[in-house]
């Protein structure tokens, strides 16, 4: 891909202030600048970053209805009433019902879960579900990273005697629906600090609640974290602030101590002797884990995540991972048949967006189709397939654009939608998708900016090769784990030479293993440029060239610094 590279080098006040903050906290003013952008500019901002503390948590009965739900949790447990777990089918809504789920059956037994069928039910709250939970006895249900647009569905279970609390992340519609307590800090009238929690993140908030006006230790939720780690990586949500804590203290829960089904599946992943990091989580563990509700149900996903003997989740690990295998497989002809047609649409080269229907595809795969169509036209994208009388589909973004408010502009064409900026979901009457492509495309025309329609690395530092100190990639470390908000920094150095050692590697011969060198250090620095083997034959001409990239441990020589090269360029090309 032809990517534009993106520096605004700091200006002499941003490089006085950088500097000021590294006299007070001792790391490069280069680092210390990188802080600053992330509105880290005190020492103590800097300590509170590198060490995140649970104790920093919000309180959380600063959400809105908190003190009613967990007074009709208490309520429901004391009467001894049936309580269902609820929640949707992907990692989020998985990971919160196995959270809330595993924490009160340590206390209550007469408690269930379930997980709706996305064929069948689709997404969120359905009256199957609730016709479940009457026939079972069910009076409380608890649902998670669902919930916040299912006005019809729990009117109906209200007039069943059915009382919901509904922990959710997503924007709520117009109306709220009748549930006893609504736990979403994304509530236009949220007195909660931190909007950007996730659905399982909710979930665990409510725990905490919980344990609190109960007197049970807040060190029973810390096994917990390791299902919200996993939560907030595969959720695609800022890891700053409270996410940060979370995620942090998570990470450690999963590569210390993790849940017997977790473990199962870094073991299933090849992850058991690695040092776990949120990328592992995106790639690995949460495909995995999605992979169930996609290609079958994802309560297995759940029954996996509870399980406490490891030969049955290893079982269970296993099967799971045979199903992202056909989803592997399902992905691949998919977006082998959508790229057929996008490349087929008439003034492709106009269009700002793509929207395209295909009534025989597979519902459990178009988001990740969405996705490759994003990566690869980088355009905001729109795959449905028909679903019973309805075109179903998923949307995703590319960076800056709102896809979720382009959807909600088109909302008198839609039956139901939903999610966040960069992923949405939504169905509509199939003689609607016309209309709703030309309406959608004139919100991406007017409302998208140039810079977001072509692909854009942004570089976040120039750095020399006498930079890259073991004392800088320590302190560097410190930055993670990385996610919105807190990307992984990228650097750029500029007229660097191949030291004559450079080479082609791989199966196919289409990676470049690469020893460099700059004029300003006798430095020579690996690196590894993956699926970048076309550029090879410049490298050896002995011409300079620029390099941008990410600073990584070599996984093979441990301690050993290596640059994950990104992009190459003549250095004389811009």
């Amino acid at each position: 891909m032809n990517y534009k590279w993106n520096y605004q080098p700091p200006t002499q006040e941003q490089r006085d202030a950088a500097r000021a903050l590294a006299k007070d906290v001792g790391i490069s003013p280069i680092l210390c600048h990188l802080l600053r952008e992330r509105g880290i500019v005190s020492a103590k901002a800097v300590k509170q970053f590198f060490r995140p503390q649970l104790s920093e948590l919000h309180d959380p009965f600063l959400m809105n209805d908190m003190d009613v739900a967990v007074e009709r949790l208490n309520r429901a447990m004391g009467r001894k009433e049936r309580i269902l777990v609820y929640g949707d089918y992907d990692v989020d809504g998985t990971t919160a019902v196995s959270l809330v789920y595993k924490f009160l059956q340590q206390f209550y037994s007469n408690i269930d879960y379930y997980i709706p069928d996305r064929y069948s039910e689709g997404y969120g709250v359905s009256r199957k579900g609730v016709d479940y939970a009457h026939e079972t006895g069910v009076k409380l249900v608890i649902v998670l990273d669902c919930g916040i647009k299912a006005v019809e569905e729990i009117t109906y279970a209200k007039e069943k005697g059915i009382d919901f609390i509904i922990c959710d992340h997503h924007v709520p519609g117009d109306a709220l629906p009748p549930a006893v307590a609504i736990l979403n800090p994304k509530r236009a009238d949220s007195t909660y600090p931190y909007e950007h929690l996730s659905g399982c993140g909710v979930g665990f908030k409510f725990m905490q609640a919980f344990a609190r006006n109960n007197g049970i230790s807040f060190n029973q939720l810390i096994p917990l974290l390791d299902l919200v780690a996993v939560s907030i990586a595969s959720d695609i949500v800022p890891v700053m602030g409270e996410n940060r804590i979370l995620a942090y203290h998570g990470l450690k829960q999963l590569n210390s101590n993790p849940s017997v089904g977790l473990k199962a599946i870094i073991d299933v992943c090849g992850l058991s002797d690695k040092d776990i990091t949120m990328s592992d989580i995106v790639f690995k563990i949460g495909p995995r884990i999605n992979a169930s509700g996609r290609i079958q149900n994802g309560k297995e996903a759940v029954d996996l995540l509870i399980e406490k003997d490891f030969q049955q989740a290893f079982e269970k690990g296993t099967r799971i991972n045979s199903y992202n295998e056909t989803r592997k497989d399902l992905d691949k002809s998919m977006t082998e048949e959508a790229n057929k047609i996008v490349d087929g649409l008439e003034n492709l080269s106009q269009r700002r967006s793509i929207v395209i229907y295909n009534e025989d595809w597979h519902k459990g795969v178009i988001g990740i189709v969405a996705s490759r169509l994003t990566e690869i036209y980088y355009r905001p994208t729109v795959v449905l397939t028909r679903t019973n009388d309805l075109a179903t589909g998923s949307a995703r973004s590319v960076s800056g654009f709102d896809v979720y408010k382009a959807i909600e502009h088109c909302k008198d064409l839609l039956e139901n939608f939903g999610g966040h900026t960069y992923a949405a979901g939504l169905s509509m009457k199939i003689e609607n998708v016309q209309e709703f492509t030309r309406r959608f495309e004139a919100y991406v025309m007017e409302h998208i900016l140039p810079e977001q329609t072509s692909a854009t690395i942004n570089i976040d530092a120039q750095l020399d090769f006498r930079d890259i100190t073991p004392k800088f990639f320590f302190d560097l470390k410190k930055f993670s784990p990385f996610g919105p908000d807190n990307h992984k920094p990228i650097f750029a150095t500029l007229n660097v030479y191949d030291y004559g050692t450079s080479k082609v590697v791989g199966r196919d011969q289409e990676h470049i293993k690469l020893e460099l060198v700059d004029n300003k250090s006798n430095n020579v620095m690996n690196g590894i440029a993956f699926g970048q083997s076309s550029q090879a034959r410049y490298i050896k001409t002995k011409q300079s060239f620029n390099i941008c990239y990410t600073i990584e441990e070599n996984t093979h020589k441990r301690g050993e610094i290596q640059l994950q090269i990104e992009d190459i360029k003549p250095s004389r090309s811009k």
